[in-house]
């Protein structure tokens, strides 16, 4: 990754990253922790499976960059940064501590999030409008295995394409773009979950829980999922003035930008 941690960090108001997976072997920690060391933020909203409960049973795996996301996150709360962890389906033991604080970071179900501009958008994890994970979890299990197989045969190809020079590549976020039912299941989940925004009545969401990072409209709601950090590495952030930006870490640029490069510098990349 080649990463140059910068003497100062790009600064914004909220971030917000979900779908970590930290526990698993799918997880990219070195990249989450490149990130978190290269940026800071009044805000830090984690949106849900930051710790895999569901593979640690499989296996307990836990290497140090794992340990060390969890202790950089911590130290943010520590020195000023409010963090609030709003647990997943992955990690819905948290759920029953929902209320509480731990070494500053507040565990709620939601939260509203006022962006500097005046917006409010309702920030939730989203796997209680999937409808697989809602009525059978059986078959969400069964899902999350041949979703591991997966990203591990995808292991396999980037270690050949590194080889060969290529960039990294995404196997499952290639075939959720092309095959048909996938496409359909990631729309159907965005409509739901606006709605739900709707009912709220916020001017938008933020959520995570499908691997799929995106900001659009939806029937008047700015719909706002974050992606992962499995598949995309990607972060929503907020700038100071309350725009809002999609972050692809993978891409490099980011931990390579000389030291005070502002945001707009960085936005050459964000797709």
């Amino acid at each position: 990754m080649g990463s140059i941690y910068r003497m100062r960090p790009l600064r914004f108001r909220a971030i917000w990253i979900s779908d970590v997976h930290l526990g698993s072997k799918g997880c990219k920690a070195e990249y989450l922790l490149d990130f978190l060391k290269c940026t800071e933020s009044e805000y830090l909203y984690l949106l849900g499976d930051i710790i895999d409960i569901w593979a640690m049973r499989r296996g307990l795996y836990w290497p140090q960059t794992h340990n060390n996301v969890v202790r950089t996150v911590l130290g943010k709360a520590k020195h000023g940064t409010k963090v609030i962890y709003i647990p997943g389906n992955h990690d819905d033991r948290f759920r029953d501590y929902v209320g509480t604080t731990f070494g500053n970071v507040e565990l709620r179900m939601r939260a509203i999030h006022e962006t500097a501009d005046g917006r409010r958008l309702l920030m939730l994890h989203g796997d209680e409008f999937d409808h697989v994970i809602r009525y059978s979890k059986f078959i969400g299990h069964l899902g999350d295995r041949a979703y591991t197989f997966l990203l591990k045969f995808n292991r396999l190809v980037n270690y050949v394409r590194r080889k060969l020079g290529l960039p990294y590549w995404s196997i499952a976020a290639y075939l959720k773009h092309k095959v048909k039912n996938a496409v359909n299941v990631i729309s159907d989940f965005e409509r739901t979950v606006a709605q739900e925004a709707a009912c709220w009545r916020v001017d938008g969401l933020v959520c995570g829980h499908i691997h799929h990072a995106q900001i659009k409209w939806i029937n008047g709601v700015l719909y706002c999922n974050d992606g992962d950090w499995v598949e995309s590495c990607t972060a929503l952030v907020e700038a100071h003035d309350g725009a809002l930006h999609l972050l692809h870490w993978a891409d490099d640029i980011y931990s390579l930008l000389p030291a005070g490069a502002e945001l707009a510098v960085a936005e050459e990349k964000i797709a």
